[in-house]
This record gives C-alpha cells, sequence and structure tokens, in this order.
C-alpha cells in the first residue's frame, strides 16, 4: 500500500469514526430524555389517616383539592343513584 493510500484510508476510517462518535453522543442524549419522559409521574394520592406531618403547605393544599373533588364526585353519584332508587320505587308502588 502507498503512502498517500494510506492516508486517504486513515481519512475515511477517522471520519466514519468521528460520524459513529456524534451518532452515540446524539443517541445518549435522545436516551436520556427518553428517560426522564418515562419515569413515572408523581400521583398525587392521599391515604386516610396518612402522617400529614411530612407534607409541605402546597402537598396539603393539592390534597385538599383532591379529596374535595373526590367529594364533589361522590356526591353526584350519591344523586343520581337516589334518583333511580326513587324512581324504581314509584315504578314498583303502582
Amino acid at each position: 500500500m502507498r503512502f498517500d493510500q494510506s492516508i486517504a484510508l486513515f481519512s475515511i476510517l477517522r471520519e466514519e469514526a468521528l460520524r459513529r462518535d456524534a451518532n452515540d453522543r446524539a443517541g445518549a442524549a435522545s436516551m436520556a430524555s427518553e428517560d426522564d419522559d418515562n419515569k413515572p409521574r408523581k400521583k398525587i394520592a392521599h391515604e386516610i389517616g396518612q402522617d400529614l406531618s411530612l407534607l409541605s403547605v402546597d402537598e396539603l393544599g393539592e390534597r385538599i383539592a383532591l379529596l374535595t373533588a373526590e367529594i364533589d364526585r361522590l356526591r353526584a353519584a350519591e344523586v343520581k343513584k337516589r334518583a333511580s332508587k326513587d324512581a324504581a320505587d314509584s315504578f314498583f308502588k303502582s
């Protein structure tokens, strides 16, 4: 192999190595952002009787909002159930 052929081959191999390295870095950065996206988000939940001393003021507010929304949902379900029950009772009384 002549010297100029060796230089040309070296240049080609160097460019391929640089391209692979750039692709590896881009893939690693992409995977890092994908890992962040795939992390489970902290779901707000409240357990009755839970120790509240560990919660911040903001977390307490979130829990109150969560529980208030759940109470509203329960009341709406109760109204629907009561209406169904009243309609059934009325139908079978006649």
